[in-house]
């Protein structure tokens, strides 16, 4: 199938790790360009060396307002035809190890970033009627993970936000979906069973088994496989859906409505 991306512009977020880098190397394989957002330096500069026609490297952190900025002026007058809206999320921690300052940063980690870029973005979108909104979450949005106390609260608050915005601008031919994870060969999933190691006592290797096992087929997922999806949801193909949060879990959620 034909995505249709050859020289559209998307912006992606963490574009040099994890999801977000499986994301970005799948919409430069189907000739798109990028604006590829990441903290690490040499990294991005490795990243863009790859692929030196198509990406557009900004060095920084997107949750900070002047990187914001930053990517509204290297759009300027063109259109923007995506944006994965990804970042890392707030550390492993069960509510009680918990402090007021914990909740405050993670808001602003988790949630206010994401809005301020959104509505600094929306008019240009709106001007071009066209647009794909693709926020990356987590399954704790639909069923909570142990240890992940922040992120099981404020990611919620995201997927409100994404269901109210895309229900306001559909009519501008604009989607605004959610991808809800499950568990991936990731360094996030890394993060969480080293934290159930600690807490157990087991081994990282038995809790990894032991997650596998509760997953429906087997093993944990690949981010490449992950980036199929996303890839899809920011083409042109995906205009009949908006407003949805979509688990990719491998089978892990046991609701029918997973």
């Amino acid at each position: 199938m034909d995505l249709q991306l050859k020289q559209k512009l998307f912006l992606v977020g963490g574009a040099t790790s994890g999801f977000g880098n499986s994301v970005a190397r799948t919409l430069l394989a189907e000739g798109a360009h990028i604006i590829a957002v990441a903290r690490s330096a040499e990294n991005l500069s490795e990243f863009q060396l790859l692929y030196p026609e198509q990406i557009e490297a900004i060095n920084g952190d997107i949750m900070e307002s002047e990187i914001v900025d930053e990517i509204i002026n290297i759009i300027g007058s063109r259109n923007l035809d995506g944006i994965l809206i990804n970042a890392g999320g707030p550390p492993a921690m069960q509510v009680l190890e918990t402090t007021i300052e914990d909740w405050d940063l993670a808001w602003f980690t988790v949630v206010r970033w994401k809005i301020d870029l959104v509505l600094k973005l929306i008019p240009k979108l709106r001007k071009q009627q066209y647009g794909r909104i693709l926020f990356l979450e987590s399954i704790s949005v639909k069923q909570a993970i142990e240890n992940l106390a922040l992120s099981n609260s404020l990611r919620m608050a995201v997927v409100g936000f994404a269901k109210t915005l895309s229900q306001e601008i559909g009519k501008d031919g604009i989607t605004v979906n959610v991808l809800a994870p499950g568990y991936h060969n990731t360094k996030a999933v890394k993060r969480v069973i080293k934290k159930k190691s600690e807490l157990s006592g087991e081994t990282y290797e038995d809790i990894q088994l032991q997650l596998e096992k509760n997953i429906p087929v087997g093993r944990l997922g690949l981010p490449d496989e992950f980036a199929s999806l996303a890839v899809w949801l920011l083409s042109p193909h995906s205009g009949y859906i908006t407003g949805q949060t979509i688990s990719v879990d491998g089978g892990f959620m046991a609701g029918n409505f997973g």
